[in-house]
């Protein structure tokens, strides 16, 4: 007998910690590219993604059949003890996909923050230095590394300290918040001056576009003048590509927007489709720095999920993602411009390709107005349209829909988004 919400969020609350924050109250039973299904037959379009994690939408089909047909061989060995050719022929793929010509290796992980973690231990083996650089906002993860980095206090970093020595930060360039280019890169020049010499920085780590942080996307001269302070010190630049990659912002990864190249890449999220698959990328010199042993993990590259990201890799390829998230991005963002003149709490509408987010400040201020953000998220649940919130002051919505959605089920997710930001600018005025 199927249980229902109300039944299995009381058994949730009875029998799992509240630490494991859940947003929705209705439980999956089934999904399907943009569209997913809860456990009383209600419908919901997807615009969350798993957090960025369904480039490729629900259930693609070449994705489960690639799964299956590597069900049929086996599904695990670990690659240290055993290894298998669809590792090594993915992390070819990954060596030629990502930017630049120069010789790369791949190693492969469980989640995003494995990644993280592994890049900051790759760089201070290749550099013999332990400090890293992260930013304002930042996501990089919920291990004492990842939110050492992480530029969020509530609710990743809160009661869970100490946490990791030598990790400073310098604020994110937001126009909109009056932060530029130029003021951050005071900041780190000021980090050289009073708190660490830039002799001892391992690495700078950044995400091209804030996730968690926003969707402020670094602008380029910021990441030129990161590429050109890295190279003057001798510091290796990480890109954490994790949610940005893979289509999301109208290019395999965010890095190709700009004209530098990072030393190290971190990716995973929409890699495989679901599949829990992350990795590490870089200069070939840099990621042998480590001794044999040093990287791994009894998971790390799982054939499954190594098999889920060849199949993502080749939808990206013959559905032409990167150019479909242009179109989509474009079609968000007329329409939110649109409304400008009738919801005042819109500050700013942003984005590359589909990496999409649109900004509410109190009307006439720059004060967030987290209440209002809350409420849009409410009223599109409420009409079947799943939405994340994100921002350092929880006033931002972002936009993650599969970039396999319908042109008639994107149709149908703008009318309800329109219709809660119409709503809750007429509960507000």
């Amino acid at each position: 007998m199927t249980m229902t919400n109300t039944e299995l969020q009381q058994r949730k609350d009875a029998a799992t910690p509240r630490g494991v924050g859940v947003m929705c109250q209705f439980y999956a039973e089934r999904a399907l590219n943009a569209e997913l299904w809860d456990v009383e037959g209600r419908r919901y379009i997807d615009f969350a993604a798993g957090i960025a994690v369904l480039n490729t939408g629900h259930r693609h089909p070449k994705i489960v059949a690639a799964i299956e047909q590597q069900l049929g061989k086996f599904t695990h060995t670990c690659y240290q003890i055993v290894p298998y050719a669809s590792y090594v022929e993915l992390a070819e793929r990954i060596n030629q996909l990502t930017p630049g010509t120069h010789a790369k290796k791949t190693a492969f992980f469980s989640s995003g923050a494995e990644a993280v973690e592994n890049a900051v231990k790759i760089a201070r083996a290749a550099t013999g230095r332990s400090a890293v650089i992260a930013f304002s906002g930042a996501f990089h993860g919920r291990t004492m590394m990842g939110m050492a980095l992480t530029g969020k206090v509530a609710p990743y970093k809160i009661g869970f300290g100490p946490f990791p020595t030598e990790v400073y930060h310098a604020p994110f360039p937001v126009e909109l918040h009056g932060v530029g280019t130029a003021d951050s890169l005071a900041a780190l020049q000021m980090l050289f001056k009073c708190d660490v010499d830039p002799q001892r920085v391992a690495a700078i780590i950044l995400e091209p576009v804030q996730g968690e942080g926003g969707f402020y996307a670094a602008p380029q001269d910021f990441m030129r003048a990161l590429r050109a302070l890295c190279d003057q010190h001798g510091i290796l630049l990480i890109a954490d590509e994790i949610q940005t990659g893979f289509a999301r912002t109208g290019k395999l990864f965010a890095m190709q927007h700009y004209d530098v190249l990072p030393d190290l890449m971190t990716i995973a999220k929409s890699l495989a489709g679901g599949m829990p698959l992350s990795a590490v990328c870089g200069r070939a010199e840099i990621m042998d720095a480590p001794a044999p042993g040093g990287l791994g993990g009894t998971y790390a590259g799982n054939p499954l999920a190594i098999a889920a990201a060849h199949a993502v890799i080749d939808i990206i390829e013959e559905e032409q993602l990167c150019t479909r998230a242009g179109v989509l991005g474009d079609r968000l963002k007329e329409r939110l411009h649109g409304l400008r003149g009738a919801i005042p709490q819109i500050a700013e509408v942003r984005g590359m390709g589909a990496m999409i987010a649109v900004e509410f400040t109190k009307p006439g201020t720059h004060e967030a107005d987290m209440a209002f953000t809350k409420q849009v998220q409410t009223l599109a649940l409420q009409q079947g349209l799943l939405l994340l919130t994100c921002g350092v002051y929880g006033n931002v919505i972002r936009f993650l829909f599969p970039l396999t959605i319908s042109d008639a089920l994107m149709d149908e997710a703008l009318a309800i988004l329109e219709s809660a930001l119409r709503a809750s600018a007429a509960a507000n005025t």
